[in-house]
C-alpha cells in the first residue's frame, strides 16, 4: 500500500503546476494542495488516492485504452 501511495505521489508531482483538480463539493485544489492532502491522509487525500489508484488499475487492465478507442470511433 505504501508503494502504491508513492506511485500516486510521483504521478501527482509530474502534473503541471497550473492544473487544478475539482472534487465536487469539496472544492478545487492545486497540485501542491493535492499532494499535501495525500501526505496527511485526510478525507480529500484518500479520495485522490482512490481516484488515482482506479486510474492506474484501469490502465493496467487496458480499460483506458479500450474507452479511448471506443470514443474515438
Amino acid at each position: 500500500d505504501s508503494e502504491l501511495k508513492k506511485l500516486v505521489k510521483i504521478r501527482l508531482e509530474v502534473m503541471p503546476s497550473y492544473l487544478k483538480v475539482s472534487l465536487g463539493s469539496n472544492g478545487t485544489f492545486t497540485k501542491d494542495e493535492i499532494i499535501q492532502h495525500l501526505e496527511i491522509e485526510d478525507e480529500i487525500g484518500e479520495t485522490i488516492y482512490k481516484i488515482e489508484l482506479n486510474f492506474l488499475q484501469s490502465l493496467k487492465k487496458g480499460l483506458l485504452h479500450e474507452n479511448i478507442s471506443t470514443n474515438a470511433a
